[in-house]
């Protein structure tokens, strides 16, 4: 066997060097910009200006949310007032041009050096020619993403395909019994134009099938969809797959016997969802249940176990995704940039006071926020049964809950000519950006 070379090792194009130099460049004007405009110790004085009022500003959103009546709204004053406050100290001091041009010239470095880093191979999953289902059976839900289903025709042009189609018209469907019953009757491929939850249930029994699942963008948010790379604007494209598709493995997540195709959340949102007011007046529940969630005087204190090696007590929120979101996502709710690595995605918050919010614009105290990937985590707190929010549904579960993912465990047919999932935005390697700045091949 002929060893390969790793990518890194590989002759960086004349293009991605003079990116790289390009960044080095842009970030010294940026900075001779700023000591030439504002001089030495200015500039550092706008630096720690800029530090304190952000500081500030998320020890105030911090206050919030953990409290009520007039403490809450002079927190949302002292929020707004200081980042503007920052600005009025640039202004009065005639620098806030050079804050403009220098913010425009480090996000230009940080474009080129992304650029520079990343890589023209990175490849999708895999596809598989298979021959078009002859029987296809596909669930609508006709009030998902604000009538998507009639808007785009999407009944109508399946008929015309060949497919089978099931409307669901009542709130009290069950909506695998449905997808089950059509196995047993022949279909030879199994799809929703709904949203995530009622995707999850379906391709739950098409991954027991073993049969090929069909994914139209027709719910509200479409995360499924946007991380397979289909096209969320217009759903009717995903029906092409039909007759021009290919097929893909995608990981199934598990939380206790409900599987998920995004992300299973615990905590503070979770508890916030079993609220029966909350589809009615989200902001409103939201901000009235977060005070006594966020401070633990309400809700179970989550034990958090994840993988063999990492144990964590008391986080006030954890998500557990199936295959981890971009590092590139502050929030962990962006994108997934591939469904097929076998790892869930874990991501848990533990800010116990204003000052760990405030100390989260110096990358945060240790453990106040944790970003890992584990073939399994388990959930145990101190209630019988435990608040989850499952693919956005509300669930409660038996405790301890256990997570796992199924690698490759459902088979997606796709259309051939779909938008695609981009490749991840590259780390910023410094040392890896001077590597390419200062080679000669």
């Amino acid at each position: 066997m002929v060893d390969l070379p790793a990518p890194s090792d590989l002759p960086a194009p004349t293009g991605r060097r003079w990116l790289a130099r390009l960044a080095f460049l842009t970030a010294a004007a940026a900075v001779i910009l700023m000591l030439a405009g504002a001089g030495v110790r200015a500039s550092i004085g706008l630096l720690l200006v800029a530090a304190a009022g952000m500081a500030v500003m998320l020890a105030a959103a911090w206050w919030f949310l953990t409290h009520r009546g007039w403490l809450r709204w002079v927190a949302a004053v002292v929020a707004v007032a200081a980042p503007v406050t920052v600005l009025i100290v640039y202004a009065r001091a005639s620098l806030f041009w050079v804050v403009v041009v220098f913010a425009l010239l480090w996000a230009g470095m940080v474009v080129a050096a992304r650029a520079a880093l990343r890589h023209s191979h990175h490849g999708g999953p895999v596809e598989y020619a298979t021959p078009p289902p002859a029987r296809p059976f596909l669930i609508m839900n006709p009030k998902s993403g604000g009538g998507k289903v009639v808007r785009f025709d999407l009944e109508q042009r399946a008929r015309k395909l060949g497919a089978q189609v099931y409307l669901l018209d009542g709130p009290n469907v069950d909506v695998a019994e449905v997808a089950r019953q059509a196995v047993r009757d022949g279909a030879d491929l199994l799809g929703v134009a709904g949203g995530d939850g009622t995707q999850a249930l379906v391709a739950a029994v098409a991954a027991e099938a073993g049969l090929p699942f069909l994914v139209i963008s027709a719910g509200t948010r479409n995360h499924f969809a946007l991380d397979l790379g289909l096209d969320r604007e217009d759903p009717s494209t995903c029906l092409e797959a039909l007759g021009n598709g290919v097929e893909i493995r995608a990981d199934l997540g598990r939380v206790g016997d409900r599987v998920f195709v995004n992300n299973a959340s615990f905590g503070a949102y979770a508890a916030i969802v079993q609220s029966p007011a909350y589809r009615d007046d989200k902001a409103g529940v939201t901000l009235d249940l977060l005070p006594d969630l966020l401070t633990g005087h309400q809700g179970p204190v989550l034990r958090v176990q994840v993988g063999d090696d990492l144990a964590m007590m008391g986080p006030q929120a954890v998500l557990v995704s199936n295959n981890p979101y971009g590092l590139d996502d502050v929030a962990g709710l962006g994108r997934r940039y591939r469904l097929d690595g076998g790892d869930l995605g874990v991501l848990a918050v533990h800010v116990r006071g204003a000052a760990d919010a405030a100390s989260l614009v110096f990358g945060g105290r240790p453990g106040t926020i944790t970003r890992t990937a584990a073939k399994f985590v388990s959930i145990d707190a101190d209630v019988e049964r435990l608040p989850v929010g499952v693919d956005g549904e509300a669930l409660l579960l038996p405790t301890p809950v256990r997570c796992s993912i199924t690698p490759g465990a459902l088979r997606v047919r796709v259309p051939r000519d779909r938008p695609g999932v981009p490749p991840p935005p590259p780390e910023l390697d410094w040392s890896r950006l001077r590597h390419l700045a200062l080679t000669r091949r």
